[in-house]
């Protein structure tokens, strides 16, 4: 089974981040000669030279207007070790919601400094969300190197402003590559012009750092999707309950309970799609059946008696706003948390996030679109949840409004 490394892109507007997929997508020989057709003749009708590789990435005609990216655009490619999904996301302020999304599930950020310009005010809000959001790996590419001859003073400078700055923030792993994307320098041949360089390419990286340690395999978690009951004579007593593992390892014959009841079970046995196994581990989906008859529906947790996560109905979350209307202090809103669905009241906005300088805004509580703040809010039912830094998954909920159905945002639980 190859492995799935997902990565998003970061970077203030210009840096160059649709540009580098681009060139990624197009050394890797991961694009088709009529897309490259397609990106060859759209730059030549917008009057530039070469080829323009952003153009793969920002299918928008509002993108491609204004030469920037507005939306999460996703793109799949794969070499012979691995499989990889890019969120290409932008770099303005006002899309910092689009940027939240596309990063949420991923296992590294490449942030992109120009190189002419150094640590920006977008590289310290993309790095704190990259942080906020506890993605594992952190890549910082100092692009445009070819504007700037070169130079290893330029790369020395940057990395040093950035590691004085990362030193207040929550990440453990950071990477520095010196790269020009345009060019192709560094991104998946080594470059000629930098022979000072001595770490790897970016795709040599992106092959081989080694995520598998970033999933939580402690403490099991088994949020219950669906019952399955196929009601036919080949499968007359089944009762299996399907949905993908959250943490842990779970094995054939564990002890195991069932959340909110707090009933005990064993596993009887695992189903998945490629037929029965022994044991089931993040992210795999499948069908776990117990033995004895428990009640147990959409919504249920299935854990184990001495790990269980925290069953409560009052959740402290830092929330990224989506949406244009803010937030109502006592307002009510929908709250879904991996497979359960409940509603919610706002209880108290405690702050509000500078994404820019980490300052704790008390007196501010208005709390609007791409604003980060961190609420307490009471739920209608107990959930089971863990902290965000514990379990991605069981860690986060997002905010649905009542009226209009539209996902208004995107909470971590503290």
């Amino acid at each position: 089974m190859t492995e799935l490394l997902r990565f998003t892109t970061a970077g203030s507007v210009d840096d160059g981040k649709s540009t580098l997929i681009g060139r990624l997508l197009y050394d890797s020989k991961s694009i088709f000669e009529d897309q490259y057709e397609a990106v060859k003749t759209a730059t030549e009708r917008r009057g530039e030279v070469g080829v323009n590789l952003a153009l793969l990435t920002d299918g928008l005609r509002a993108e491609r207007e204004q030469g920037i990216t507005i939306d999460v655009a996703y793109r799949y490619f794969s070499t012979p070790k691995r499989k990889f999904i890019i969120a290409d996301t932008p770099g303005h302020i006002q899309y910092t919601r689009n940027m939240v999304t596309g990063a949420s599930t991923a296992n590294v950020a490449l942030v992109l400094i120009d190189a002419r310009n150094g640590v920006s005010e977008q590289t310290r809000r993309h790095a704190i969300i990259a942080s906020l959001l506890q993605i594992p790996h952190l890549v910082i590419c100092i692009n445009k190197m070819d504007l700037v001859g070169y130079a290893q003073e330029v790369y020395d400078t940057i990395r040093e402003d950035f590691r004085l700055f990362a030193s207040k923030l929550d990440v453990s792993d950071v990477t520095f590559i010196p790269i020009s994307a345009l060019n192709g320098d560094n991104v998946v041949d080594r470059s000629e012009k930098m022979d000072w360089y001595e770490g790897s390419t970016l795709l040599y990286y992106l092959e081989n750092v080694h995520i598998g340690s970033d999933h939580n395999f402690i403490d099991c978690r088994f949020p219950v999707q669906f019952v399955v009951r196929p009601n036919n004579d080949a499968f007359h007593d089944y009762r299996g309950y399907a949905g993908r593992i959250a943490g842990g390892v779970m094995k054939k014959g564990d002890e195991v309970m069932v959340l909110p009841s707090g009933f005990t079970s064993t596993i009887a046995k695992i189903d998945t799609y490629d037929g029965e196994v022994e044991e089931i581990f993040p992210p795999m989906s499948a069908t776990i059946l117990l033995t004895g008859d428990i009640d147990i529906s959409r919504g249920d947790m299935i854990v184990r008696e001495n790990n269980q996560p925290k069953i409560t109905q009052d959740l402290e979350l830092m929330v990224c706003w989506f949406n244009e209307r803010p937030i109502q202090p006592r307002g009510k809103y929908v709250i879904m948390h991996t497979t359960q669905t409940a509603r919610c009241m706002v209880m108290d906005i405690q702050y509000k996030m500078d994404v820019n300088t980490l300052h704790r805004n008390q007196e501010d509580k208005t709390v609007g679109l791409n604003d980060i703040a961190r609420l307490t809010i009471r739920t209608t039912k107990p959930l089971f949840a863990d902290p965000y830094r514990k379990n991605r998954i069981t860690g986060s909920v997002i905010l649905i409004d009542e009226g209009t159905n539209e996902t208004v945002g995107a909470g971590m639980v503290i």
